[in-house]
């Protein structure tokens, strides 16, 4: 598969065989979020059901009403395969925006077409994004690199900022130097086992998870369990 192909959906391991929904039965709802093609011939889609049937556009307008306040950035050297997980579960976990920085060209196969619903930007190099989060219309935001580096902050004991951005490195060789040292700090996730790091992409819903345990409106009626 070429790396800018995308599965039409997001099969689940478990459930019906067959995802989504078929044609809607009967008259069809009002309201310009409708999608008139998904209407007739059904929605297969991997989406929650308050957006069956719902146009791409409409997802993320409604998606940028509750956006949460963390930016997510990742490395792209190498064209590492993590990247586009890491775009699905910054979907899962509501970023603002995801940055892609180094190579534009990125692995788009573990995204799983979550990236439509994501406002996706491109830095060329690390002090671009760390410029661009400096100049941001909503005010500076923070940026914390994740690396098991000496003096970094523990994840499990420090105060996650609510305006943050989140910059993950490459799988294998982390942050590369020039992110290091343009980050406003360091943390990394305690380990108890044998190998020296998690998954990036692993690392990455740990962190984005933390933000939302510490941040996110859990009892809010848009919060879905799967």
């Amino acid at each position: 598969m070429d790396d800018d192909e995308r599965a039409p959906y997001d099969p689940m391991p478990h459930g019906p065989a067959e995802v989504g929904v078929g044609p809607w039965p009967g008259e069809w709802p009002p309201g310009e979020q409708y999608d008139a093609r998904l209407l007739a011939e059904g929605d297969r889609r991997n989406v929650v059901d308050r957006y069956r049937y719902w146009r791409l556009e409409a997802i993320v307008a409604d998606l940028d009403t509750r956006r949460h306040d963390f930016h997510v950035a990742i490395e792209n050297w190498q064209h590492d395969f993590n990247i586009g997980t890491i775009v699905r579960t910054a979907n899962a976990f509501l970023a603002a925006e995801v940055h892609i920085v180094g190579n534009r060209r990125w692995n788009r196969r573990g995204a799983m077409v979550t990236d439509r619903y994501q406002h996706l930007r491109h830095h060329a190099t690390p002090a671009d994004l760390a410029a661009y989060l400096r100049a941001h219309a909503a005010g500076p935001v923070p940026l914390l690199g994740i690396d098991n580096l000496p003096g970094s902050a523990h994840l499990e004991s420090m105060s996650v900022p609510r305006r943050v951005c989140f910059l993950f490195g490459q799988e294998g060789p982390g942050l590369s130097e020039s992110a290091r040292g343009v980050c406003d700090g360091t943390f990394s996730i305690a380990q108890f086992g044998s190998t020296r790091s998690i998954n990036a992409s692993a690392a990455a819903a740990v962190a984005m998870h933390s933000w939302v345990r510490e941040h996110a409106d859990l009892a809010a009626e848009a919060t879905w369990r799967g």
